[in-house]
C-alpha cells in the first residue's frame, strides 16, 4: 500500500497546521466506507476532510471533492452527528508510523458536560476501519462492526475496550542506527525490498523499491549479500530522503502508465520505471491524494451502480449487430431477383411453344446480344401461364423485401449507433443523478421497464461547464437527452457547436454572447469534446465544429442524433489533465 505509515505522518502534519481548534460543521456519509466531515476554522473557512475505510482506497485526507450524498444518512453517520457536531478538534495523534490516525474532539454529552471523543482512522487494508471512541477507551460504534466470528484477533463492537492492532518491532527512518540496522538486513534471505519492509516501520513496497533500486544501481539481490558499498548507498539514501521530510523539502508524486492511468505514488521522486511511467508533482499530500482516488472512487462507483446498465447495453448491442448481419445477408439474395422477372417474361413470350407437364424448358433470351438459349425449371402440375405467374410473384417478393430490408438495416444501424452513445454516456457517468437520466432514456426507449419507486428521482444536474482560458463559458451534455436539450434549446443560433466526427460522445457547445472565440478557444473546446466521447484515450481525434443553426435534429431521430452542415475540423489528443483544468466547480 503506497499510502504508508510515513505518508500519514505528512498527512497529520498537514492536518494539525490548518486544522487544530476547528469545529465540526456537518458529517456526511456518501458510501458505506467514507465519511466527509466539513470543519469551520478560523481564518480558512470550511475545511472538508474525507475518510475511506474500503480495502482498496483506505484513507484520510482533505478534499475539495463534492461527493454526492445519499437522501437518508445512515445509522454510523447520524450517530457521529449526534455525538460530533460543533465538536472541536483539540489533537491529532499517531502511534510511531503506524497506519492509524487519532482525531480529539472536544464535545458535549447529553448531561452536558464536556468530554474527549475521538475518531480513530485505522489504515489497513481489508481490516481498515474508522471508529468512534468515548471517554475510558470504550468504543461507541464504527463504520465496520467486527464480531468474534469475523475475527478472533481483534474484536471492534460497541462497548468494548479498543485496544491497538498487534504490531511488529522495527527501526525508524528516522535517525535510524546502522550498527543495528545491518545485521537486521543482513539475516533476511528475502530480495533486499521486501527485507526493508520487514525491518523498517511505515513505508511502503514502493519506497522500499527505490531504496534497493538506488543502493544495488537498478539490480535486486537477498539482503544477506549486500556489499559494503551497497550498504553504504543504502543508508545514504534512506538518510537523505528522510532529512528532505525533516526539512520540508521533498514534494508528492503521482505515477501514470503510457495511457495515462494512474498506478502509484510516493512522498519521493521514483526513478526504477525509468521511461514507463511519467511523474506529476504535489506540494501537498492532501492534494495528490484527492486526485489520486477520486478517480478511482469515479471508476469504482460507476461501475458497481452501472453493472446491470453495461450488461444490458452489451447484450443490446450484439444481438442488433447479429440482427443487421443477418438482414445483410438475406439483401445479398435479393439481389438476383432480377433473374425472376426474366424467366417469366421468357415464359410469357413463348407460350405457344412449352408444353403442360414439363418439368424445364430451354428458351432463347432475347434480352441478350445472340439469343442465347437459358434453361428454366417448371412445375409440372402449373399450366406455362401459371408458372410464369409463379416467377413474377418470387420477383415480387424479393423486391419488396430488398426495400424493407434496407429500412430495417438502416434503422438496425442507428439503433447501434445510438447503443453505442448511451455507453460512453454511461462509461462517463459518475453520479446517481446521472445514471437516473440515463435509466430513463432507456425506460422511455423501450428497452427497460421504468422503475416505479416512491422515491423521489435525484435532481437532474446541469451540463458539465467549462471556461476556456480566453473567458467563453463551454458546455458538455452529460447524455443523449441533454445533448438534445443544449443543442437545441440552450445554445444560441450563433454560438458553435462540437462533436467528434463519426464517433459517439456528448455535444459541447462554446457560448459566445455575441463575441468571436479565438482559435485557443476553439482548440480547448475540441479538447473537451474529444475527452467527454469515447475517443477519449486516442490521439489525432478528429473534432467537427460549425454554427448551431446549421444543426439540426431529423425527424423521429434517437436521442442525441443530428445532422450538420458547413462544418469544419479540427484534430486534438485528449488530455485528462488539460480538460480537468478547464472545468469549472460545479455550484
Amino acid at each position: 500500500m503506497a499510502l504508508d505509515g510515513i505518508y500519514l505522518s505528512l498527512i497529520k502534519k498537514e492536518l494539525e497546521a490548518s486544522l487544530l481548534g476547528a469545529r465540526v460543521d456537518k458529517i456526511h456519509q456518501p458510501s458505506r466506507d467514507s465519511l466527509v466531515l466539513s470543519l469551520r476554522t478560523a481564518g480558512q473557512g470550511v475545511k472538508k476532510l474525507m475518510f475511506s475505510s474500503s480495502a482498496g482506497t483506505a484513507r484520510v485526507h482533505l478534499t475539495e471533492r463534492e461527493p454526492e450524498n445519499p437522501q437518508t444518512p445512515p445509522m454510523f453517520c447520524m450517530l457521529l452527528r449526534k455525538h460530533l457536531s460543533s465538536g472541536k478538534l483539540v489533537s491529532i495523534r499517531q502511534d510511531g508510523f503506524e497506519r492509524i490516525l487519532f482525531f480529539d474532539f472536544e464535545a458535549t454529552d447529553e448531561f452536558g458536560d464536556r468530554v474527549v471523543l475521538t475518531l480513530a482512522a485505522e489504515i489497513m487494508g481489508r481490516c481498515s476501519n474508522i471508529l468512534l471512541i468515548g471517554p475510558g477507551g470504550r468504543v461507541i460504534d464504527a463504520i465496520k462492526r467486527v464480531s468474534e466470528d469475523m475475527s478472533r484477533v481483534r474484536r471492534i463492537l460497541p462497548g468494548i475496550t479498543y485496544t491497538l492492532p498487534p504490531r511488529d518491532e522495527r527501526l525508524s527512518v528516522f535517525g535510524f542506527d546502522s550498527a543495528e540496522l545491518s545485521p537486521r538486513l543482513m539475516s533476511r534471505t528475502e530480495e533486499l525490498s521486501k527485507a526493508l519492509i520487514r525491518c523498517l516501520e511505515g513505508i511502503s513496497p514502493i519506497f522500499a523499491r527505490e531504496a534497493a533500486f538506488f543502493a544495488l544501481r537498478g539490480g535486486e539481490k537477498p539482503a544477506n549479500s549486500l556489499s559494503e558499498d551497497e550498504l553504504t548507498r543504502l543508508f545514504f539514501y534512506l538518510r537523505d530522503v528522510a532529512g528532505q521530510i525533516e526539512r520540508g523539502e521533498n514534494r508528492y508524486y503521482i505515477l501514470r502508465d503510457r495511457d495515462g492511468l494512474m498506478k502509484d505514488f510516493c512522498f519521493t521522486k521514483i526513478n526504477q520505471y525509468g521511461s514507463l511511467m511519467f511523474d506529476r508533482e504535489f506540494d501537498s499530500p492532501s492534494k495528490l491524494l484527492d486526485v489520486f482516488y477520486s478517480e478511482r472512487d469515479v471508476l469504482a462507483q460507476t461501475k458497481q451502480r452501472a453493472d446491470d446498465l453495461f450488461k444490458l447495453l452489451i447484450s443490446l448491442s450484439e444481438r442488433t449487430r447479429r440482427r443487421v448481419s443477418a438482414q445483410k445477408l438475406e439483401l445479398e439474395e435479393c439481389k438476383n431477383r432480377d433473374a425472376y422477372r426474366l424467366k417469366g417474361d421468357l415464359i410469357m413470350s413463348n407460350l405457344w411453344q412449352i408444353e403442360r407437364g414439363k418439368g424445364s424448358v430451354r428458351l432463347p433470351n432475347f434480352y441478350e446480344d445472340g439469343s442465347p438459349e437459358v434453361e428454366i425449371e417448371l412445375d409440372p402440375r402449373l399450366s406455362p401461364s401459371q408458372n410464369a405467374q409463379k416467377y413474377y410473384a418470387e420477383y415480387r417478393k424479393a423486391d419488396t423485401a430488398d426495400r424493407m430490408l434496407r429500412t430495417l438495416i438502416e434503422k438496425g444501424e442507428e439503433e447501434e449507433k445510438y447503443i453505442d452513445s448511451v455507453f460512453d454516456s454511461l462509461s462517463r457517468a459518475s453520479t446517481e443523478s446521472e445514471l437516473s437520466e440515463i435509466r430513463a432514456e432507456l425506460a422511455d426507449g423501450g428497452y427497460i421497464r421504468s422503475r416505479q419507486t416512491s422515491k423521489k428521482r435525484p435532481k437532474a444536474l446541469p451540463p458539465i461547464e467549462y471556461e476556456s482560458t480566453e473567458g467563453f463559458r463551454i458546455l458538455s451534455g452529460r447524455n443523449n437527452r441533454q445533448n438534445d436539450q443544449l443543442t437545441l434549446k440552450l445554445a444560441d443560433r450563433s454560438d458553435i457547436w462540437l462533436h467528434v466526427k463519426d464517433i459517439t460522445g456528448s455535444h459541447v457547445v462554446i457560448i459566445c454572447d455575441g463575441k468571436e472565440p479565438g482559435e485557443r478557444t476553439l482548440g480547448e473546446a475540441a479538447l473537451i469534446a474529444a475527452y467527454n466521447s469515447s475517443a477519449r484515450t486516442g490521439s489525432t481525434v478528429p473534432v467537427d465544429y460549425t454554427r448551431v443553426k446549421y444543426v439540426k435534429k431529423p425527424s423521429g431521430a434517437k436521442p442525441g442524433a443530428v445532422i450538420y452542415t458547413n462544418q469544419k475540423t479540427l484534430y486534438v489528443t485528449p488530455n485528462s489533465e488539460a480538460a480537468q483544468a478547464l472545468r469549472k466547480k460545479q455550484v
